[in-house]
């Protein structure tokens, strides 16, 4: 039995028409939950609703960075199925690789907007309800949040800052007897990463460099299953592929040294500068 169940709950899913948000809501609605899809596109998320279940799901449109949009998806949901109790706070872009240099402002500000200020505008809109509910929150970080951000920065600075958002609020929430997780994820086989790193022959060149064993995909089923899990144990963290737990609990001696690394390596140093000559050319951002 979790420690938590999911049975009868009502769960909110950003970004869940497809990829890792998909695989939650089905994991979740699997668990006995009833579950609202919101993505960007209102068919999308009405088609991913319908394949989850016929009277439990629900697709809303909806982006995250609308202060407005947000408050009227939970608005809905409470009205539609009496509450709401989990919060999966998905939602996510990445743009294309490029130095800081060479990354436009739009771009950059695009990134920060969906993947830190997106999360938290749908964890301000939820949280009502998950206090008076005692539920449980989930904020999506990454492994960027302890490596060099290099190439992604705006990226991994909205990881980074969305992992200590997710901590501070899981402290916070105990008071009230409601809880948070933050999930790390490394690399998952969704379309963003296909788009971002397969078909841009410069990421290609950087994961490579990256060891073998952090290469390691997961499916976004096996990152919607860690998920519930995850909720279901109301865990702190949430990390998968399950190595990349280490990477994180000796960042503090890691860090500096792969930083300095990186500083003298010939190919790091090689692949930053042609990812520097990108400035002035279109840099669009993947979902």
């Amino acid at each position: 039995m979790p420690d938590y169940s999911l049975q009868g709950k009502v769960a909110l899913v950003t970004g869940a028409a497809r990829g890792i948000g998909f695989a939650t809501a089905s994991a979740l609605a699997a668990r006995g939950a009833s579950v609202v899809i919101a993505d960007l596109d209102q068919v999308a998320s009405e088609r991913a609703a319908a394949q989850i279940h016929d009277t439990r799901a629900f697709g809303i449109a909806a982006d995250v960075v609308d202060r407005g949009a947000m408050q009227r998806v939970v608005a809905t949901t409470v009205e539609r199925f009496g509450g709401l109790d989990v919060v999966v706070a998905n939602a996510g872009i990445a743009g294309r690789l490029a130095t800081f240099r060479a990354t436009p402002t739009e771009t950059f500000e695009r990134v920060l907007d969906v993947d830190l200020m997106g999360v938290y505008r749908t964890v301000d809109a939820a949280l009502p309800q998950i206090v008076a509910r005692r539920g449980h929150v989930v904020v999506i970080s990454s492994v960027y949040a302890f490596l060099n951000g290099i190439g992604e920065l705006p990226y991994a600075m909205a990881k980074a800052a969305v992992e200590q958002f997710g901590r501070a609020l899981r402290v916070e929430l105990q008071l009230h007897g409601a809880s948070a997780s933050v999930a790390y994820f490394g690399f998952i086989d969704t379309e963003m990463v296909h788009r971002a790193l397969d078909q841009d022959e410069i990421a290609s060149r950087m994961i490579e460099s990256f060891p073998k064993p952090l290469r390691k995909r997961v499916s976004p089923a096996v990152a919607g299953e860690a998920i519930v899990q995850g909720i279901e144990k109301r865990a702190p963290r949430i990390i998968r592929p399950r190595r990349w737990a280490a990477m994180s609990a000796l960042r503090g001696i890691l860090n500096p040294l792969g930083d300095a690394r990186m500083e003298r390596d010939l190919l790091a140093q090689g692949i930053l500068r042609d990812l520097d000559a990108r400035a002035g050319e279109d840099q669009p951002t993947t979902a």
